[in-house]
């Protein structure tokens, strides 16, 4: 198996520290408000991952944290006009149904910062007593950037064209302008702890830098996130935990690529921002995830209604294909060669573009087989569809489920209307009133529904 490293910057030979064992660590959201799409993608993306791993052999240990404490949770309680605690709590749970939703599999361990602040304070100690931190004037506790040789080994970054770039700081409290803080002194009215260098809150990075060794120990396999985090956070994160911990940290970094809309980046001062829940309206959750796997997990995916669109339209071929199919055990003869190269496409750096393109052959074998009356052979190709489908958290609705489902804002008759216009449209033709026929297929076709006739009879899908 072979993964692109954002540290070496080239794909290298996956072998983990302990033999069948791999820990991951992904940083998770800021819980102030709804997930996005560029959120969404980034748990589909790293399920995606844990899915293949483990479907490969591997025991893996899966960490994804929450950030429950921030200025952004601060700043949103108070307009809201609740706790910092009423508001992470409901955010959570936003989450984990927009998550259930994706058909991402909840992680080994969700930490939540405010459940490791004594992880912090201890590492933050440890850091000050090696001289890689200092306590400023105004009682904040901020890392010495300068200090760490490898800094922005990750990123790219200068440390020289950093400092020329932040010429306007004129924070005194800083020996220099790169300095991050680690240790906030608490301001009047706001969530705080105590600590040796008084009452405050952790800075964001080194949460994560607490909650990955807390769980995975100081040095693991996997640390991913979304490409927004390689600076500052994650070269922030390497500097403290290495700094403190007098190691190398994760093995391997992995960075998910940006979600544009309309090719644009996602942004709200541009309005093109949109929340999953606001994108559910439209479109079914297994299209949504259909859509942000379609392309490679480190490129840029551009989310457009032509985009979901043909999402969609892939997911009905797909399910199409699985429609009246029984349920069979697996054929090792016809499961094996797919099998194999699906693997070998996400052995490839979890290419799943060219996974998908592995079970659209399998639904043409299907089809194939349908029409030529090898009722086995499509059921075995089927059972295969099904199999690898699941294995990219896809294909496990009842195919008639599925395809008479829709989202909320497309929605027309319910199932028993339609069943009853399609058998009087199917009386009309067997009668020879083809006038009717006709009128009640469009009719049909208004509520947004799509008719398929065959030779076993009419089935139909929502549009």
């Amino acid at each position: 198996m072979k993964i692109y490293n954002s540290m070496t910057r080239s794909k290298q030979t996956f072998t983990p520290l302990r033999e069948g064992q791999v820990g991951i660590y992904v940083c998770g959201l800021t819980v102030y408000d709804y997930s996005h799409i560029g959120h969404a993608r980034m748990l589909v993306v790293f399920d995606m991952v844990v899915r293949h791993l483990r479907a490969r052999g591997y025991d893996v240990t899966y960490v994804r944290n929450t950030t429950d404490i921030d200025d952004k949770i601060i700043a949103r309680a108070a307009e809201n006009g609740e706790t910092v605690g009423e508001l992470t709590e409901r955010m959570i749970q936003y989450t984990n149904e927009d998550c259930a939703a994706l058909g991402v599999l909840p992680p080994d361990h969700e930490p939540r910062a405010t459940q490791h602040i004594d992880g912090m304070i201890a590492m933050i100690e440890t850091l000050i007593d090696k001289g890689f931190a200092y306590q400023g004037a105004n009682g904040d506790v901020f890392y010495a950037v300068s200090r760490f040789a490898d800094y922005g080994k990750l990123s790219g970054k200068r440390l020289e064209d950093l400092r020329a770039g932040n010429r306007v700081d004129v924070d005194t409290n800083k020996r220099d302008p790169l300095d991050f803080v680690l240790w906030k002194m608490a301001k009047p009215g706001e969530p705080s702890w105590s600590s040796p260098w008084g009452d405050g809150r952790p800075g964001w990075h080194i949460e994560c830098s607490a909650m990955s060794v807390a769980l995975l120990g100081t040095a693991f396999d996997i640390h991913g996130g979304g490409m927004d985090l390689k600076f500052p956070h994650h070269e922030n994160e390497i500097a403290q935990t290495c700094a403190a911990c007098d190691g190398p940290f994760a093995s391997l970094w992995m960075h998910n690529g940006f979600v544009n809309v309309d090719d644009e980046k996602m942004s709200k001062s541009l309005g093109n921002f949109f929340t999953v829940r606001a994108v559910l309206e439209h479109y079914l959750p297994e299209e949504l995830r259909f859509f942000l796997l379609s392309g490679h997990y480190r490129s840029p995916i551009n989310y457009s209604d032509k985009e979901l669109t043909s999402a969609r339209a892939s997911l009905n071929r797909l399910y199409t294909a699985l429609r009246g199919q029984p349920r069979v055990e697996l054929d090792p003869a016809v499961h094996a060669p797919f099998e194999e190269t699906l693997n070998a496409a996400m052995d490839d750096d979890f290419n799943t573009p060219m996974a998908f393109s592995v079970l659209h052959d399998l639904a043409r074998h299907v089809n194939r087989a349908r029409d030529a009356g090898d009722d086995a052979s499509a059921a075995s190709h089927a059972a295969s569809l099904r199999a690898l489908g699941a294995r990219l958290g896809l294909l496990e609705a009842e195919p008639e489920t599925y395809l008479k489902s829709s989202a909320g804002a497309t929605e027309g008759a319910d199932d028993g209307a339609v069943d009853a216009l399609v058998a009087k449209r199917t009386a009309a033709r067997q009668s020879g009133d083809w006038a009717l026929a006709d009128q009640l297929r469009d009719e049909i076709a208004a509520l947004g529904v799509v008719l398929e006739d065959g030779p076993a009879g009419t089935t139909w899908r929502r549009s």
